[in-house]
C-alpha cells in the first residue's frame, strides 16, 4: 500500500468507537532497517481518549492495529490509552 492511499484513512478505536484522527494528521515511526511501521503517533490532543485535562500525544503501537479497511484503520486501545496483549 502506498502512503498516499494510507493518509486519508481514519483511525478508529474498537474499544469505544471513537475516531482518534487520520493517518495524514499523524506521524509514523518507521524502522529504518526494514521500513516497517512501529507506531502511529497522533498529534497533541486534550486529554486521552476524551478523559483528563492534560494535553499529550497518543502513540499507538502497530501491534494494536486490528484491521485496515478501505477507509479506516481499526485499533484496540483501552480507556487509559494503553494496549494490552
Amino acid at each position: 500500500m502506498r502512503l498516499s492511499e494510507f493518509a486519508d484513512k481514519k483511525i478508529i478505536n474498537i474499544y469505544d468507537g471513537e475516531i482518534l484522527g487520520t493517518v495524514g494528521d499523524s506521524d509514523l515511526l518507521v524502522d529504518p532497517t526494514d521500513g516497517r511501521i512501529i507506531e502511529i503517533i497522533l498529534p497533541t490532543r486534550r486529554g486521552l481518549l476524551g478523559f483528563g485535562a492534560g494535553k499529550r500525544q497518543l502513540s499507538i503501537p502497530w501491534t494494536a492495529v486490528r484491521k485496515i479497511g478501505s477507509e479506516v484503520i481499526v485499533v484496540e486501545i483501552d480507556e487509559n490509552g494503553t494496549y494490552n496483549r
